[in-house]
């Protein structure tokens, strides 16, 4: 197999399970040097190690614009480029708009959107220091049509999808791609916050009957990432065994 992220820094927020686990390992398996960049300290570490000297773990909040200072700060000070930041962390509230809180609205937005548009911010300046990099978005189907049993979650992916090519468009001049996935139905531990009267139906939504793996996902965050995908952003890839067709 080849090397497609050789020499490549990469930066996975969520990193330490699930879908940016996934994405760790991938990343690794392709050449990259990971941060896993979380707040699960122990999962993370432990996921660092698995990697050994590909990996190392950062401690992220990713709401927290010194985390982001930190992070970027010590990528710079060991002489690493930031070729990669894919914005994975997210957070999964099941409410409508009639039975919300404030409190709970903007905990979402605050995670979901604002966490993605500082790490966008973040790393903006090194990479148009050297003139490269990919940035990859993870929204959800979720943010492609509205979802009534998810309204603040939804609400958070419709804004990440916005920011995205807002942020393409503005970078493109410095090469830099910016791009959102939208994946469907995952098996992760956010699956298993589905409430207990939807769990015998999550599957039945689908038009390919099934949930997908975290590794799926990993597959296309590895295409965006690499320079396989050189001319693609500002654009939405959906990976969700045809969930959104309606």
């Amino acid at each position: 197999m080849g090397k497609r992220l050789k020499d490549c820094t990469a930066i996975i927020t969520g990193g330490s399970r699930g879908q940016g686990a996934a994405e760790a390992r991938r990343f690794v398996e392709e050449g990259a040097f990971v941060v896993i960049a979380d707040v699960l300290d122990s999962e993370g570490q432990a996921l660092a190690q698995e990697l050994g000297d590909s990996a190392t773990f950062q401690h992220l909040d990713v709401t927290d614009e010194d985390n982001w200072a930190a992070t970027i700060g010590r990528l710079t000070d060991e002489g690493r480029a930031i070729d990669v930041l894919v914005n994975n962390a997210g957070i999964l509230l099941f409410d409508r708009l009639t039975r919300s809180s404030r409190e709970d609205f903007e905990r979402v937005m605050e995670v979901n959107c604002t966490g993605v548009f500082l790490g966008m911010q973040a790393v903006a300046d090194e990479m148009k220091k050297q003139q490269s990099g990919s940035i990859v978005n993870i929204s959800s189907v979720a943010g492609l049509q509205g979802v009534g049993f998810q309204f603040s979650y939804s609400v958070s992916k419709w804004a990440v999808r916005g920011m995205t090519k807002s942020a393409a468009h503005e970078l493109a001049r410095d090469n830099i791609r910016v791009n959102s996935v939208h994946p469907g139905l995952i098996e992760t531990a956010m699956l298993d916050q589905f409430p207990d009267n939807l769990q015998p139906k999550v599957e039945s939504f689908v038009p390919m009957r099934r949930s997908a793996e975290a590794a799926e996902v990993a597959e296309l965050v590895l295409w965006l990432a690499s320079k396989e995908s050189s001319y693609c952003t500002g654009a939405e890839f959906v990976v969700d065994g045809g969930l959104s067709i309606g």
